[in-house]
């Protein structure tokens, strides 16, 4: 795969005082297509979302998580799921609804329809491609409507944060639905039958089955792999040792993930923000000391059994601040 499509957003133009209101970090959504043997990169689309679709002029516009189906891209914006005919980015299905609050992925599943994490709304739905709700979840096991209301548009809400759970990658296995956790460090089925993988590290976000393994991204720049069978950790790969020469350099947040084959995985790292440092995130406040700085926005290709980076490309240059998903080009 020598072509790859970059999912994310450029942050709001340099100079201005950084808010420290994560939902107005960005404003524009962008899909990159990078060459990774040439490192030529263009961009494919550049996307705002319509007024009538988000909180105010000043709400964050970025794409997130999605999934790739043949010809078909899926992605979606904090309110919006969008559906693109590739090559040529046709967008040809669109998606708001008032149950959309800081969605973080979409994916279409066995059944033609397609699943959608509201993560501000702590749910999931189950929706047709032309918009209409089939089934509902909260990722709390709780009543989805047990703290919102259905007579809100929350669109019109710009954050609903702090949120109990965080869901934020959906995914199919064996005929079940599962969502990751973010505040829980888990993935749990959404059939009501208890399973869960204890992810029990740091913070995860993806979620990708391939053969016999799952794939979770955790924050702090480390992959677990779990097995699709026995729903447990069998590899903890920790990217920051393999690159543990370079001590003045911050880690990432890491957050976007595509396997190339068991050994070899693309993975995105998002630039840590000044204002993330005030969170109360304890990896970064262990590594964070003077003098330290901050790795740009980028993807690095890794051999898992040699334990080595093959490759890195930042993605700075070509105005992505924030990678949320990465796909092979058809």
């Amino acid at each position: 795969m020598a072509k790859l499509y970059i999912l994310g957003g450029r942050q709001r133009r340099p100079g201005l005082r950084e808010t420290k209101q994560e939902w107005h970090w960005y404003e524009a959504a962008l899909i990159l297509e990078v060459d990774t043997l040439s490192g030529i990169v263009r961009t494919c689309v550049e996307y705002e979302t319509p007024r009538e679709a988000r909180a105010s002029d000043k709400s964050s516009i970025n794409f997130h998580c999605g999934a790739r189906l043949g010809n078909r891209l899926y992605t979606c914006t904090t309110t919006e799921v969008l559906i693109f005919k590739l090559p040529q980015f046709e967008r040809i299905g669109y998606i708001s609804l008032p149950c959309f609050n800081d969605l973080h992925h979409v994916t279409p599943v066995s059944d033609g329809n397609l699943l959608v994490v509201s993560t501000g709304l702590d749910a999931l739905f189950k929706l047709t491609p032309q918009g209409r709700i089939l089934a509902e979840w909260s990722a709390l096991g709780e009543d989805p409507w047990a703290r919102f209301s259905r007579a809100v548009d929350y669109r019109r809400v710009e954050t609903t944060k702090p949120h109990l759970s965080h869901p934020n990658f959906a995914f199919e296995l064996d005929g079940e639905f599962w969502v990751t956790r973010f505040n829980q460090r888990d993935a749990i089925s959404l059939n009501g039958c208890g399973k869960r993988i204890d992810i029990a590290l740091e913070k995860p976000h993806d979620g990708l089955v391939c053969g016999d393994r799952i794939y979770f991204t955790v924050v702090d720049g480390k992959i677990v792999v779990a097995n699709r069978k026995s729903l447990r950790v069998e590899q903890v790969i920790d990217l920051r040792q393999i690159q543990a020469s370079d001590q003045q350099i911050l880690p990432a947040w890491c957050r976007g993930l595509l396997p190339v084959d068991d050994r070899r995985l693309w993975v995105g790292f998002t630039r840590i923000r000044k204002t993330q440092f005030q969170e109360n995130v304890r990896w970064v406040k262990s590594v964070l000391h003077e003098g330290t700085l901050a790795k740009p926005t980028h993807i690095a290709l890794y051999d898992i059994v040699a334990r080595q980076c093959l490759k890195e490309i930042d993605l700075e240059p070509h105005g992505l601040n924030a990678v949320f998903g990465i796909f092979p080009a058809p």
